[in-house]
């Protein structure tokens, strides 16, 4: 593997035009559907009612898992041609047939600076090799992946260490806005599919590096972290396949304890750490207390907090999810001979349920006021074209500021709604009041927020000409209430607005 033969690659994808939009115009949406199924045989039957145009032919062979005849190849891809795809490890030929042995799809996506796409390389899925994945499996672009790209905050930075970087998707990310990074794993065959995706889309900010968790970067400090563990919680026991891209080796949830706790040392005052997680829950202990415990083992205190839980899955649930993620089929013996060691394993360390979510962590002043923000958000979140990190910035900026403003301060502020904000209303029928006010968000988190009246009154003023206490002294006599006991009532939920991205401070 040598940058010229990545460079070849690059040339051959260009001039295919090997796109994401090229491959739904060859499928159509369809089609496009049925592969996020995993099922190709839609996009199949597409592509042999057209020419093998060099496009479809890499799709077929990469993204589908079909031979393609070596005629196909070597129009699809003239200048690297067979023997530098053999070197790189991308293809196999037997005969007049090329056999795919990695996956090689383009890649499209906005973030706050702009639109983007890149090549990326990873093993072939379930969707081309049937049965279950080697241990040292390297997955692509899936749905944590996309999460966590989404959830990065990207503002510039000088340095980002991302841990277990896997097929090098979030370094490529986290290029875009640092200086350098430093991309980490404990498999060799990850890192060495990164370097080919940095190569590949001519990236060269990036360090890869061998090793696990912070060992390989031992007394190096970081603006930034970002992180997609290996945080499955997989049963300690023979039988059991412990794969290299979800499994970090340690009993129960301890893999996120870990991050969590070593990211105090090694960030920058003012450095952040963007990551997904696994929590326990156990018999009077939710996931969520357990996540605060792991904060409060930082001695120093510096670490401010974001911790949101976004699914709750029952031991069973989990671990359906992940044998199957694993590539094992229900109703396999197999199959039901992983399920009883998970549930087996779950029921001996007393966990009752298990969640995800994200975790958003700053190193801040020992003189600042500590900030610590644990919640639950089930719901699906809203529109967020740049990605999710975007408005998780803006709303810890929007906290700075409105934390250190005294209530005075805050009753002199001109607040304004953002623009993605609709109310609801329900009525009893007959009736000419609402029984019922919510707030929807449509960006961000996407929260519905329960309002009363006064509450929802106070919002709908908020549109910059007036201050807080201004519209509050008009509600008080509109309501015929006091006045500085609808300040101390609404002030509160004031800034709880604020801190999610709902009213806005000038100049935020």
């Amino acid at each position: 593997m040598t940058d010229t033969l990545a460079q070849r690659l690059r040339l051959d994808l260009t001039s295919a035009a090997y796109s994401v939009s090229t491959l739904t115009a060859l499928w159509g949406d369809e089609a496009e559907a049925a592969l996020h199924r995993n099922q190709r045989v839609p996009a199949l039957r597409q592509l042999a009612r057209q020419p093998a145009t060099p496009a479809a032919t890499l799709a077929r062979l990469f993204v589908l898992g079909s031979d393609v005849s070596r005629a196909e190849f070597d129009r699809a891809v003239p200048t690297l041609g067979i023997e530098g795809a053999e070197e790189l490890e991308l293809v196999t030929a037997a005969g007049d047939r090329i056999r795919p042995l990695r996956d090689l799809r383009p890649y499209s996506f906005v973030d706050a600076d702009g639109a983007c796409s890149w090549w990326i390389v990873s093993d072939l899925g379930e969707l081309a090799r049937p049965g279950a994945l080697a241990e040292d499996h390297v997955l692509g672009v899936g749905g944590a992946s996309l999460s966590l790209a989404g959830l990065m905050v990207q503002r510039p930075v000088d340095s980002v260490l991302d841990i277990g970087t896997g097929c090098g998707i979030q370094a490529l990310h986290a290029s875009r806005h640092a200086q350098r990074v430093v991309a980490t794993d404990i498999s060799r065959r990850a890192l060495a599919m990164a370097q080919l995706n940095a190569e590949l889309n001519a990236v060269t900010n990036i360090e890869f590096r061998l090793g696990s968790l912070f060992e390989p970067v031992a007394g190096e400090w970081f603006d930034q972290i970002v992180s997609n563990p290996p945080f499955v919680i997989t049963p300690r026991r023979p039988g059991v396949p412990a794969y290299e891209y979800r499994d970090g080796g340690l009993v129960g949830d301890e893999i996120v304890r870990s991050v969590i706790v070593g990211a105090a040392r090694h960030l920058t005052l003012g450095g952040t750490v963007q990551m997904l997680a696994n929590w326990e829950y156990h018999a009077g202990t939710s996931g969520r207390d357990r996540v605060g415990a792991w904060l409060r083992e930082d001695a120093a205190g510096t670490l401010d907090s974001w911790v949101i839980e976004r699914e709750v899955q029952s031991p069973d649930e989990y671990a359906e999810t992940w044998i199957r993620d694993g590539g094992t089929r229900e109703g396999t013996e197999r199959f039901d001979e992983l399920y009883a060691a998970w549930l087996d394993d779950f029921e001996q360390r007393g966990v009752r349920s298990v969640g995800f979510g994200y975790v958003y962590l700053r190193r801040r002043d020992t003189a600042s006021i500590p900030w610590n923000r644990h919640e639950r958000l089930l719901s699906a979140q809203g529109h967020n074209e740049a990605g999710l990190g975007v408005h998780i910035a803006a709303c810890v900026a929007a906290h700075d500021a409105q934390s250190h403003l005294t209530d005075e301060a805050l009753t002199g502020a001109t607040l304004v709604v953002t623009g993605d904000i609709t109310f609801e209303q329900h009525y009893w029928p007959g009736s000419d009041d609402p029984t019922a006010i919510i707030l929807r968000q449509g960006g961000g988190f996407g929260r519905s927020v329960p309002l009363d009246t006064a509450l929802a009154a106070l919002i709908g003023a908020c549109d910059g000409e007036l201050a807080v206490g201004a519209i509050i002294g008009a509600l008080s006599q509109l309501l015929d209430v006091d006045e500085p006991g609808l300040q101390r009532q609404l002030l509160p939920r004031v800034r709880d607005l604020v801190d999610d991205g709902i009213l806005t401070l000038p100049g935020h």
